[in-house]
């Protein structure tokens, strides 16, 4: 009888160090997040007064909004959280009936792999393909719905993220859950937000996989091209619609069917393999990317930016050229794990036997395809001008998420190849931006 709870001790180690400042760090993010991603909207918008308002009026609209009955019932929108609720039933649906293969991920503690089934980007096609046919059906302004129910669709997917994290927490006690050696601290605030279970699922579905590309991403370009229709109606048809609008929905949109494409390579990420699911992915899937993502063209469509052919290709080539380190580095990375290894790459074995990429662009830095990331970032944020540093939030925030990537992954490998790993770091001495940090 003894044996199994010192069976579960050992499959299910007590985490014993703490991320983000541990549960006081989890609960401000947990609270701040939420908060930001309103702010965002109530501090750059049609009625903001200002993309941020002036200082000095700030503080007086925070108070009366907050102390206002009227302003929090404002913030729900039944018409809006079932127009969610449908949204993503219809992800589902497409995950269920859609064909797709079915491949393994890595292998568990158990000894397992699990099966996840491959179909996002058919499930984004379709998704276009009955968009655009809405729209040349009924007209631009028939789309515009998400623009003018933002408020309403940014609470029904904090309710989602929400009532999805505490499910998933509370179904994690139950007997044979494997979990997540970042999220079994025992502290509930810290494993909520952390995630509790690695790999939380219903059946054959995968709960963390599913909610990772589709809701959210998909979502994404739908706020994007609602954006443009509501342009659109304000300057008089789709052929007024500014180069500016066009160049944020196709970056944003090819790295979006990029994703998806690409859907196996989501398997490897850190997000997968390592972090449980809790309201940490949870907010940042259906809540932070959807809505605080798309803010250029949201931007865009009260302040439109006019600029002329070259502006438009110096953009494009910047976009351009993080793309191609982005993609071309993941692409040495994932041939290399895959035993593969076409443009013969140099490399460091550890003591362990495994073996780090030391040239091409993993020789360069330790991430290149984080600088590739953000290279498109600055590109998506160039087409709204310089008028705001708001539009470039996405930019410096991104920025931070990625250095603290970075740290996280500079950690785990110093503690998995130990002395192997200071020697590697002299082949390899940046770790981003090759020749920089």
């Amino acid at each position: 009888m003894s044996s199994k709870p010192r069976q579960n001790e050992a499959l299910n180690p007590r985490t014993t160090t703490y991320e983000f400042l541990g549960p006081p760090g989890a609960f401000f993010i947990t609270v701040g997040v939420p908060v930001m991603a309103y702010a965002l909207y109530f501090g750059c918008s049609d009625t903001s007064g200002g993309c941020p308002p002036s200082l000095d009026i700030i503080s007086a609209r925070i108070r009366a909004a907050v102390t206002s009955k009227a302003w929090w019932l404002g913030l729900w929108d039944t018409q809006a959280f079932l127009m969610y609720l449908a949204w993503y039933m219809f992800c589902v649906v497409a995950w269920a009936v859609l064909p797709g293969d079915w491949i393994e991920g890595v292998q568990l503690r158990t000894g397992e792999k699990k099966q996840y089934k491959i179909n996002a980007f058919s499930t984004f096609l379709l998704t276009l393909g009955i968009t655009t046919g809405y729209i040349i059906r009924f007209g631009p302004q028939s789309f515009t719905f998400i623009y003018h129910k933002w408020v309403g669709l940014m609470t029904a997917s904090l309710i989602m993220s929400v009532v999805q994290a505490l499910g998933v927490y509370v179904a994690s006690f139950r007997k044979g859950a494997l979990l997540a050696l970042g999220g079994n601290s025992g502290n509930p605030i810290y494993d909520f937000y952390i995630g509790r279970e690695l790999n939380p699922s219903i059946g054959l579905f995968d709960i963390k996989s599913f909610n990772e590309l589709r809701p959210g991403l998909i979502l994404w370009v739908l706020i994007d091209i609602s954006m443009l229709c509501e342009q659109a109606v304000r300057r008089g048809g789709l052929q007024n619609v500014t180069y500016s609008m066009w160049l944020v929905l196709a970056f944003q949109g090819f790295y979006v069917a990029d994703a998806l494409y690409n859907e196996p390579a989501v398997f490897t990420t850190m997000d997968i393999t390592t972090d449980g699911f809790g309201f940490m992915l949870a907010v940042g899937n259906f809540l932070w990317v959807p809505f605080v993502y798309s803010l250029q063209a949201r931007y865009l469509v009260f302040k439109p930016v006019e600029f002329g052919l070259f502006p438009a290709l110096v953009i494009f080539a910047i976009n351009g050229l993080g793309y191609y380190i982005f993609r071309d580095a993941n692409g040495e990375k994932n041939d290399f794990r895959n035993g593969r290894n076409p443009k013969n790459l140099q490399y460091f074995t550890t003591e362990s036997g495994s073996k780090l990429l030391t040239s091409g662009w993993w020789g360069r830095s330790r991430h290149p395809n984080y600088f590739g990331d953000l290279l498109m970032a600055f590109a998506w944020s160039l087409p709204t001008g310089f008028e705001t540093p708001v539009t470039y939030f996405y930019v410096i925030y991104f920025a931070v998420l990625l250095l603290h990537r970075q740290h996280r992954d500079d950690e785990k490998c110093e503690k998995k190849y130990g002395k192997d790993w200071e020697t590697y770091k002299k082949l390899v001495p940046y770790r981003i931006i090759p020749y920089v940090y």
